[in-house]
C-alpha cells in the first residue's frame, strides 16, 4: 500500500475558504438530512445540527412522523418534513432542491425503508453522504450500489465497512479491497477509526486529529451532518470529506483537557465546532 497523504491544517489551508463577510443564508447552501426511525430520531438530530454548526445557511430534515416534533423543539434552526408514516421511511419526498444530501442515521433496517432508499437512489443526482443504516441496507443489497452517484461518500464503521467489502485478513488486505470498492463504484469512502482514513480511488489520505475520545454514541451522525454541510456549501466531494474529518477530530483534541475521554459525547464535537473554525482561521 502507499504512504496515505497526511491530513494536516497546512495541507486543508490550501482549499479551506472563509466565509464571505456579505454572505446570507441563501448563498450558504441548503442540505438535506434524511433518516430516524422510532426510537433513533436522535441521530437526526445530532446530524442536522452538526450541519448547521458547520456553516450550512439551510438545514432540512425529512424524517417519519414521530420525529417531527422532536425536530421542531429541539434544534428550532432546522425545517422538518416529514414521511405519511409514523415510525419508519416509506417514501422520500424531497421537500426542498437542497445542494446535498445526507442519508442514513437512525434510518432502521424496515423493509419499507429498504425500498424507500431504493427509489431514492434511482433519481439521486445530488452530492450524497451515505452513513448508518443506508450502508446496512446496501449491504443487503449490493446491486444497489451501482445506482450511486459518482463521488458518493460513504462514511463506515469498521463493522459496516465489512459488511459492505468483505473480512480482512491483514489491514494490507483491508486497504486493498476498500481501494478496489472505491475504484470500482467510483465512490469516496471514509474508513472511520483511530486514525481515519479516506480512500477515494487510488488516492489514500490519513487523517491526523482526533483521539479516543470520539468513540461514542452519536459521533457518527455528527460526521454525516459536517460533511453534507460542505457540501452543499460548494466544496468538492474530495475537499469536504479531508475538510469534514480534520474538523471532527479537532473538537475532541480542543475539549479533551476540559472533558476527558469519559465525558465527552457527540453533543461536545457540535459545541467545540466553532473553536475547531477559528483555530483554522488563526
Amino acid at each position: 500500500m502507499k504512504v496515505p497523504l497526511q491530513i494536516t491544517k497546512q495541507e486543508i489551508l490550501t482549499f479551506y475558504k472563509p466565509v464571505n463577510p456579505l454572505a446570507h443564508k441563501g448563498i450558504q447552501g441548503h442540505a438535506l438530512i434524511i433518516g430516524g426511525s422510532y426510537g433513533k430520531i436522535g441521530a437526526v438530530v445530532l446530524a442536522s445540527k452538526a450541519c448547521l454548526k458547520t456553516g450550512c445557511g439551510l438545514v432540512t430534515a425529512f424524517v417519519p412522523k414521530c420525529g417531527y416534533q422532536i425536530v421542531q423543539t429541539s434544534i428550532p434552526e432546522v425545517m422538518a418534513a416529514t414521511d405519511e408514516n409514523e415510525n419508519c421511511l416509506t417514501n422520500i419526498v424531497l421537500p426542498v432542491e437542497p445542494e446535498a444530501i445526507g442519508i442514513g442515521p437512525g434510518m432502521g433496517q424496515d423493509k419499507e425503508s429498504q425500498k424507500a432508499l431504493f427509489n431514492f437512489l434511482k433519481t439521486a443526482n445530488k452530492p450524497l453522504v451515505l452513513d448508518a443504516d443506508a450502508l446496512n441496507i446496501l449491504s443487503l443489497n449490493k446491486s444497489w450500489l451501482d445506482l450511486l452517484p459518482e463521488n458518493t461518500i460513504l462514511t463506515p464503521h469498521p463493522k459496516e465497512l465489512e459488511r459492505l467489502i468483505g473480512s480482512w485478513e491483514s489491514d494490507t488486505e483491508k486497504f486493498e479491497n476498500t481501494i478496489a470498492f472505491s475504484e470500482h463504484y467510483k465512490v469516496i469512502i471514509v474508513m472511520k477509526g483511530a486514525p481515519t482514513f479516506i480512500v477515494n480511488q487510488s488516492k489514500i489520505y490519513q487523517n491526523t486529529t482526533g483521539n479516543a475520545a470520539l468513540a461514542t454514541a452519536g459521533s457518527g451522525d455528527v460526521l454525516t451532518g459536517m460533511i453534507t454541510s460542505l457540501l452543499a456549501q460548494g466544496y468538492v466531494p474530495d475537499q469536504a470529506v479531508r475538510l469534514g474529518v480534520y474538523l471532527h477530530g479537532l473538537t475532541a483534541d480542543i475539549a479533551l483537557p476540559k472533558t476527558g475521554y469519559q465525558s465527552f459525547i457527540a453533543s461536545d464535537i457540535i459545541k467545540n465546532l466553532g473553536k475547531a473554525f477559528l483555530s483554522l482561521e488563526k
